[in-house]
């Protein structure tokens, strides 16, 4: 009977892994600017005879790696840029680059695919080809690197069956992982609506077409957009971010603008929730003789895993962790840029615990848990050994 990677197999290695991510911990890189994150790891991959391409899609790296005579292929995805968070852990291995700090994880995610890496290059216990994706600016938002890649070929160049990658998770215990099929985590889209009033002395309103009473009732009018227009089986978020308007006290001003955060996790909610939007901000600013203009941005697709993949890799966490440790997934409102890859190809996206007490993402105390490290690589070596046999 074949063996696959278990976490007994990199009880070894914890120490290597501890100490790279800390290394990625002190030298963090914006997003677009991971040149030297990008170089480490290239070296690292290179060392361990991998065939290593370096700047896809900016920063990226791709290693290739094939064994035995198979023809499938399997692409496995982490990302390595930073925040431009000032870090206030503490941790003696706290960034070293003002300003800057891995305040997502993303040092964790590479660490842990980089120990994947040098045991798959050891035994070599697959046939078929491995893409391991480096990806730089997942943090870049709509021009994210997940984008870059796949316009710079990734797909056509290192061709794969499936995609897997996987994100820390903050406040599921370490050791655990959080599967979901189908829709996991919410596209991410945009509006700014921009009401045109008349604007006056603030002493003679009646002379007036007030733009900041006009927005005002476009907010409240708002926060029934998700309670009353969508179904209440589905889940969604309008949130409005920003409010703009006036000069000056005695001043009626000639516009007001807001900002909208739209979250949702599929196709129909996303167009509903937009029109709805749209007819909101034009019949408000029409009632007080106003005109309103909303422009969209859209953002990241929400990530949606496919069934059998999410199947095939929630088979192999029950087989590398107590069954108890593999947990069902809620849905997440953030957004992640992996999706893209998921708009190509069949894949899955897993959520491996980051501990119960630790900061939330994004946030200046954040750390990715060590103790995650062994677990994340058993588990990519163990989906490239079981998906390519």
């Amino acid at each position: 009977m074949t063996q696959f990677a278990s976490l007994n197999d990199f009880a070894d290695a914890e120490d290597m892994l501890v100490s790279i991510r800390h290394h990625l911990h002190q030298n963090p890189e914006l997003s677009n600017e991971e040149e030297k994150t990008a170089a480490f790891v290239a070296e690292k991959l290179e060392a361990w005879g991998y065939d290593v391409t370096r700047g896809v899609g900016g920063h990226g790296v791709v290693g290739v790696l094939r064994a035995g005579q198979g023809n499938r292929s399997l692409a496995i995805r982490a990302d390595m840029d930073a925040l431009p968070i000032a870090e206030d852990t503490g941790k003696p291995y706290a960034s070293h680059v003002r300003g800057v700090m891995h305040a997502c994880g993303h040092d964790g995610h590479t660490t842990m695919l980089l120990g994947a890496a040098q045991y798959l290059a050891k035994t070599r216990n697959f046939s078929g080809t491995l893409n391991l994706v480096f990806q730089p600016a997942e943090e870049a938002g709509g021009h994210s690197g997940a984008c870059a890649m796949i316009a710079d070929g990734l797909f056509e160049r290192f061709p794969c069956d499936a995609i897997f990658g996987l994100h820390n998770h903050p406040g599921a215990p370490a050791g655990t992982a959080l599967m979901r099929e189908g829709p996991l985590m919410a596209a991410a889209d945009s509006a700014t609506i921009t009401v045109h009033g008349k604007g006056g002395h603030a002493s003679r309103p009646h002379l007036c077409i007030d733009p900041i009473v006009v927005i005002s009732s476009i907010v409240l009018a708002l926060q029934t957009v998700v309670s009353r227009s969508v179904d209440s089986t589905q889940t969604a978020v309008v949130t409005v971010g920003t409010i703009n308007g006036g000069t000056a006290t005695n001043v009626i001003g000639e516009s007001a603008e807001i900002s909208v955060s739209i979250r949702t996790f599929t196709p129909q909610v996303r167009d509903l929730i937009k029109a709805r939007i749209e007819t909101i901000a034009q019949t408000q600013a029409a009632t007080w003789g106003a005109t309103a203009s909303v422009t969209f941005d859209s953002g990241h697709p929400p990530v949606v895993n496919s069934a059998e993949e999410t199947a095939f890799a929630t088979e192999v966490l029950r087989e590398l962790l107590p069954e108890e440790r593999v947990l069902e997934c809620p849905l997440i409102p953030g957004s992640e840029d992996f999706a893209h890859y998921l708009a190509h190809k069949p894949g899955c996206f897993v959520r491996l615990g980051n501990g119960e007490e630790s900061a939330g993402l994004h946030n200046p105390k954040y750390d990715f848990n060590d103790g995650s490290l062994t677990t994340g690589a058993a588990l990519w070596a163990r989906i490239a050994e079981r998906y390519l046999t």
